[in-house]
Parts: C-alpha cells; structure tokens; sequence
C-alpha cells in the first residue's frame, strides 16, 4: 500500500509540481486520504493521495481481490483567490473514501455528491468524474495490479446534476463546451439547460 502511495505522489509531483499544502483525513474503518495542493498561477489544483491504496472492489463481488481492479486518485482544478475554495479538503477526501465506505467503484461519467456545498458559498455539492490521462498521466502499476487513474473532477450545480442523471455526462459535457463554460470557476452559474 505505501508503495503504491509513493509511486502516486512521486507522478503527481511530476506532473503538478511541488504541493504547497497538504491536509489528512481519516474517516472510522477507511485508510487515511490526504489532499495534496499545488499552486499553478492562478489555478490551484487539489488531489487526493490514498484512494488508490486498494483496489476499488466491485460492489456485486462476494470478495474483493486485494490486488486486482481499478484504481484512481481525484483532481479538483479551480481558479484561486475568488471563493474560499481550501475548504474543499474534507468533502475532496469524502469522496475519495466512497470507494471503501459504499463500496462504488469511481469511474468517468459517474456523479459524487457530498450533500453540502464543495467550500463555502459553493454553487456545487456534486461532481462529474471526467476521463483520466489528460493532466497527470495513468500510472502503470506491475502486474497483476491495475493502472492508477487520476480522474479530474468537474463541479455541478444541483440543476446540472438533475439534468445528467437524465440526459447524461456526454451530453452535459456537450452542453458546457458548446456553451463555452469555465469550469475552473469557483462561482460559476448553471449552465442554460433550456
């Protein structure tokens, strides 16, 4: 398990640089979850570091293998210095607990949602899970073990969240693009989902 940690922190200081904050969380039965920060000019980006330490098990398995399945890490990006948006550490960590708490295996199209607002103020207490390999790259593991994933995660308000469920992430995403939002602001609108 630290291993694995250690390959996952060595890939994000790769890709995201020196994190300048760190917080711990540990939530009754789970392995502790941290939340790594790193300041890019105006954009800080908040990363889990735990999640990965076991294999996301399937929720319909009677077993879970303690090697094998999927493993991911998540990636908050929002613009600094507009919301108080390093409260995100706990419900950051919330989610990265699910796996072991409800059982769920995370992965791209999926919505999480932490009840509460993500900081304070926060148009958003749900996320949209996007696809891995864009800003820090899959990390191999030695077989038999699954690659670790790190998952960017985009904010919904409760509207767009209620609109995914029935039209989908696809389609969401289609409607933000062609819409031109900025998901990395902390106080953005709903998108029009007229």
């Amino acid at each position: 398990m630290g291993e694995v940690l250690a390959l996952v922190e060595a890939r994000l200081r790769t890709a995201l640089g020196e994190p300048d904050a760190r917080a711990a969380v540990t939530f009754l039965g789970t392995d502790r979850i941290e939340v790594l920060r790193f300041v890019d000019g105006d954009l800080v980006r908040y990363a889990t570091l735990g999640m990965s330490a076991q294999p996301m098990a399937d929720p319909t398995s009677a077993l879970a293998d303690p090697v094998k399945g999927p493993r991911a890490e998540l990636v908050l990006t929002v613009r600094g210095g507009l919301a108080d948006t390093d409260k995100v550490l706990r419900p950051l960590a919330v989610l990265a607990a699910t796996p072991q708490v409800e059982g769920v295996v995370v992965a791209p199209g999926a919505s999480l949602d932490v009840g509460d607002p993500l900081w304070p103020g926060a148009p958003f207490s749900s996320v949209l899970v996007a696809e891995s390999g864009g800003l820090v790259e899959d990390l191999e593991l030695d077989e038999p073990m699954d690659p670790v994933r790190f998952l960017p995660l985009l904010p919904m308000t409760s509207n767009e969240a209620a609109w995914k469920r029935v039209h989908g992430a696809q389609a969401l995403e289609e409607r933000w693009l062609a819409q031109g939002t900025d998901l990395r602001d902390p106080l953005r609108r709903s998108v029009n989902l007229d």
